[in-house]
């Protein structure tokens, strides 16, 4: 069941959406620190409740768009997903969609990714940059794995939207 309050303006993620970042306050709970093209917020429910959220508003749920990243292309753990394809909306798990401190990258923001000590730096097209606790390396394969995604799963839209070939007309005679 809907209710109202499952997807209002606060949380939602839209094109606009650079990150979904876990933070927790000062009582270890975890919210979440959306980062967008012009505006920063905090919600107060899980980045990967939000992902849910959002792709249950296209539809489907955060469970729904693992599996079917599954079908496409086989990556099973740390899934990229689409929440919305049309709208060009993939993102990125940081770590499993399970664990608490889990964010969530919207991957054609990226602009390019730097070493940062034993963490990384994402920087934005925007010009906005975000720390995230995770290696270089599984960031920039996270990265790599959505590439992949997006591609056979653009593939297969733009398969289905070509015209197909119907019955020649007969020659006039």
């Amino acid at each position: 069941m809907i209710t109202e309050d499952l997807y209002s303006p606060l949380h939602e993620i839209t094109p606009l959406t650079l990150a979904v970042v876990a933070k927790k306050d000062e009582t270890g709970n975890v919210h979440t620190y959306i980062l967008e093209e012009e505006a920063e917020y905090m919600v107060e429910k899980s980045p990967s409740k939000l992902i849910d959220y959002a792709c249950r508003f296209f539809g489907s749920s955060l469970k729904g768009r693992q599996d079917g990243t599954r079908d496409i292309c086989g990556i099973t753990h740390k899934a990229p997903i689409s929440i919305d394809p049309s709208s060009g909306m993939y993102f990125f798990p940081t770590t499993s969609p399970t664990n608490a401190k889990c964010s969530w990258i919207a991957h054609s923001h990226i602009d390019h990714v730097n070493r940062f000590m034993d963490k990384t730096e994402i920087v934005f097209k925007t010009g906005k940059k975000l720390v995230i606790d995770a290696s270089y390396g599984s960031i920039m394969n996270q990265i790599h794995r959505t590439a992949q995604f997006r591609y056979l799963l653009d593939n297969r839209i733009k398969h289905l939207q070509r015209p197909k070939p119907g019955p020649k007309p007969e020659p006039s005679t």
